[in-house]
């Protein structure tokens, strides 16, 4: 059996870019189609962004093409590093910071937030999903969105979930395999898995990294957006990214992706 090095993937993101920076360019169009669907927000000559959990950079490399003012935080410096040369490299600004989901701020407000592909479930408690969605809240300007997308949980199913992916760049193959375990419903975690082969410059290296989501089912998640009342859940989509097919937020979609408004405030 071929042996995996222990490592972090975040600790490598140039492999971690490749299997993910495939659809920014759709990603970054349906998030700006949103904004001109459910958002309220005053339209200033320059919009905001702020990315919780921002990797790579690809989303504030590709916003800040299109003219946005963009801001990411994130726990990894590697993954800080690479997305600051990534804007450096581009000829782009924006500001980035070490940072953690469960709390954060911003010196300004903007009209997105977004965070995607289920990172919010790295969130493992119930205090600090809240605390996200409370700080978003914060952050944004009247009528601003936050995007969140994850997957919501089949809690009767039983069995090992594998998905893989492939992806090259220069000289780089990389194929990525995430695994994951049949959820725990009472401690509502479920174990996750991702290994990556690289074939690069003749060398073969193979990375292997293990976490925890925490889980939700669609009773779950609207118990939690209820507990924050400066939201206001306005749609529901999946991961197709398709501006025209909304759906309903229920267990028989589990590719979730919640567009939640910020409610005036009244000051």
């Amino acid at each position: 059996m071929p042996r995996f090095e222990i490592l972090d993937w975040y600790d490598a993101p140039q492999y971690y870019d490749i299997i993910f920076d495939t659809d920014t360019a759709k990603e970054v169009d349906f998030l700006e189609g949103l904004l001109a669907r459910h958002g309220l927000a005053r339209t200033r000559a320059q919009r905001s962004v702020l990315e919780p959990a921002c990797g790579s950079g690809r989303f504030l490399v590709e916003f800040a093409r299109r003219g946005w003012r963009v801001e990411g935080f994130d726990a990894s410096r590697p993954m800080l590093d690479f997305a600051a040369e990534r804007l450096r490299a581009s000829g782009l600004e924006g500001v980035l910071r070490t940072g953690r989901m469960e709390r954060y701020g911003s010196r300004r407000r903007h009209e997105l937030v977004h965070c995607l592909v289920s990172t919010f479930k790295y969130l493992l408690t119930e205090e600090h999903a809240r605390g996200f969605l409370v700080s978003a809240a914060e952050v944004l300007v009247d009528g601003g969105l936050l995007a969140l997308g994850f997957h919501l949980t089949q809690y009767d199913y039983d069995e090992i979930d594998l998905e893989r992916w492939r992806g090259e760049r220069g000289d780089a193959k990389v194929v990525c395999t995430i695994e994951g375990w049949p959820a725990d419903r009472k401690r509502r975690l479920e174990r996750c898995r991702s290994r990556l082969t690289v074939q690069e410059a003749g060398r073969l290296r193979r990375l292997e990294t293990e976490w925890s989501f925490r889980t939700y089912d669609a009773r779950q998640t609207r118990r939690l957006l209820a507990s924050v009342p400066e939201l206001e859940h306005v749609a529901t989509y999946d991961f197709t990214y398709d501006l025209d097919a909304p759906r309903e937020l229920d267990d028989r979609q589990l590719d979730t992706l919640l567009v939640l408004r910020r409610r005036p405030r009244h000051e």
